[in-house]
């Protein structure tokens, strides 16, 4: 199996290497062409505003949005999870796909970066995740289902073919979240 990472900007050689662990072939997506020959898609965390710039500037908006229409299973981790939301406070929206509102380093600063093992439903393991400048969730619509809370905040999230995440399990080698997105391609 083909895996995507959309490697304009963020950590998506990580995401590549936790792919390859986890059984597929790392593809490293940055133009239209890339994106036909995989068979789902991981959007690195790194900083969302370069991330939509340059999904602009190499006309990746329409396509993936189409490739997510269609049912390719996309996973969003922390600036990933900025990007797929409908709604960003304080922000513009990119992809708009998965029907929560977002806020932009909501758990702190750089200095305030923390770790943390988290149960994800439909993961038989706990989930390290690594929360950098990490967005939290502020509204959640119809039909998003929550796999993982910390702090009574919800830090995984699915709607259909979409898996979000306020935190980076890529950073520490997590294969969990990853698996679970191969499963559904």
């Amino acid at each position: 199996m083909k895996a995507g990472v959309l490697a304009l900007q963020g950590d998506f050689r990580e995401h590549a290497r936790v792919f390859a662990e986890a059984g597929a072939t790392p593809v490293e997506v940055r133009l239209p062409a890339d994106l036909d020959a995989v068979d789902c898609l991981a959007i690195p965390g790194g900083e969302s505003t370069t991330i939509g710039k340059l999904a602009r500037a190499y006309d990746l908006v329409e396509p993936i949005r189409e490739r997510s229409r269609a049912g390719m299973p996309i996973l969003g981790t922390c600036a990933g999870m900025i990007v797929l939301a409908r709604e960003v406070e304080g922000g513009e929206a990119l992809f708009g796909l998965m029907d929560i509102s977002v806020r932009r380093n909501a758990y702190g600063r750089q200095v305030e970066s923390f770790e943390a093992d988290l149960d994800v439903r439909g993961i038989d393991h706990r989930v390290r995740g690594v929360f950098i400048r990490a967005p939290w969730i502020e509204r959640i619509g119809d039909g998003v289902e929550v796999l993982a809370e910390f702090e009574d905040r919800p830090v995984v999230l699915e709607q259909g073919n979409l898996l979000v995440t306020s935190f980076h399990p890529e950073l520490v080698g997590e294969t969990g979240l990853h698996r679970y997105l191969l499963r559904k391609a």
